[in-house]
């Protein structure tokens, strides 16, 4: 997308408001699925809780993308944007057994990761095929607040826990049809991936029926200049030729499938604030901009970087800002950051904000969250309007004191 263009939805739709360019999706995808073109059969499930908009759903429905979901809830939005159940995997952590039942009632796809559930799942439904979820304890990430695979994770069971696993499915005489790893986002290196996906393979041989291996996801996507990324071409050749090994060991054609969210979504987003003030203190010149951690969590939960560009003056000098917002807490987006001159009304546009960032979002000191717009064949598409005061307070009971 254009400056310009992101000026007119601004204008159109206000600040803040969040941007997707469709495009960016679509060539993220073709991206990982050419990656993997030599295996016979693959199968993408996008994660939904990266970006829930229904029309995310259905355009990354339309391009072949089944969905990974974590919650009853994004199972019926799956569901709503048209997606088939069988193209459906439910991936949760921490629920109830009733909220699994609910799910494979709707004929999606379940993935356990404990064996107290498993153990209960089966031997009431052992006629229902499940995934089973596990830890090879290993992290192929750098940040350890967004890796998974360590020793202690609550995510998965135990690889140690196998022979617990092989006990349960034996007595229970339930159909396992697919074994499921999750190292972490942020993959790095990829020959320690690669190292997870030999214990994967490892499990596998223990279960005689299986349908697919689903290696996770997590790749690198980068969020600044020069940053590095997972590389998805060598990914693909190395992690392809052994997938299709295994397959020959193992006497029958399984499906490779992936979970990604970030990866699809997140460079096709940008989220647009208005500039307040431009505050000059002793040391500091602050830009205080019309949103805050109530919309854009991830600097401050997670030290991530978002790039931040002023689109309203691109070319102007650079100095350095401190972007903050305003909310009545700590809410600083990036600390002297060098940035094109910034004066009051102007609007930046954060980078890398398509992947948990709206869907992160609250209603914290009362404020709206903000609008979705899907850039779609060179127009602006609403996809979510900005919430209003009436839908603060729709929920709410005022009692008569």
């Amino acid at each position: 997308m254009k400056h310009q263009d992101l000026l007119a939805v601004a204008e159109q739709y206000g600040s803040p408001v969040y941007v997707y360019d469709a495009s960016k999706i679509e060539s993220q995808y073709k991206r990982l699925t050419s990656a993997f073109k030599k295996v016979k059969h693959v199968k993408i499930n996008y994660a939904v809780k990266a970006l829930s908009n229904i029309s995310v759903l259905k355009l990354l429905s339309t391009l072949g993308s089944g969905m990974d979901t974590v919650s009853i809830q994004e199972v019926r939005l799956a569901l709503e944007a048209g997606v088939l159940p069988e193209k459906i995997i439910f991936t949760p952590n921490g629920v109830s057994l009733e909220e699994i039942e609910r799910a494979a009632g709707l004929g999606v796809q379940i993935n356990i990761d404990n064996l107290s559930i498993l153990e209960q799942f089966g031997t009431k439904h052992p006629d229902i095929p499940v995934c089973i979820r596990i830890n090879p304890h290993v992290m192929a990430g750098g940040n350890t607040n967004i890796s998974v695979g360590h020793i202690d994770s609550k995510f998965g069971i135990s690889i140690h826990q196998m022979p617990h696993i092989e006990r349960i499915v034996k007595n229970t005489k339930m159909n396992i049809n697919g074994i499921h790893m999750h190292t972490g986002s942020d993959i790095l290196d990829i020959e320690v991936f690669l190292y997870a996906s030999e214990i994967l393979f490892q499990t596998a041989t223990h279960f005689k029926n299986l349908e697919f291996i689903d290696f996770g996801s997590g790749f690198k996507v980068p969020y600044k200049k020069d940053d590095i990324e997972t590389n998805i071409e060598e990914l693909g050749e190395k992690l392809s030729k052994r997938f299709n090994q295994f397959c020959k060991e193992y006497g029958k054609e399984l499906t490779l499938a992936f979970e990604p969210g970030k990866f699809l979504v997140s460079e096709a987003g940008k989220f647009l604030v208005k500039v307040n003030v431009v505050k000059q203190t002793t040391s500091t010149v602050f830009a205080q901009v019309d949103s805050g951690f109530n919309h854009l969590i991830r600097p401050m939960l997670y030290g991530s970087e978002h790039g931040i560009e002023n689109v309203s003056n691109p070319k102007g000098k650079e100095r350095f800002y401190s972007v903050v917002g305003y909310i009545c807490e700590t809410d600083t987006f990036a600390n002297n950051r060098r940035i094109a001159e910034i004066h009051e009304g102007d609007i930046l546009a954060f980078s890398n904000a398509g992947a948990y960032c709206f869907t992160m979002a609250s209603n914290y000191n009362s404020r709206y969250r903000p609008a979705e717009v899907l850039w779609y064949k060179d127009e602006a598409h609403l996809i979510r309007k900005r919430e209003t005061f009436d839908d603060i307070i729709k929920n709410q009971i005022a009692i008569t004191f």
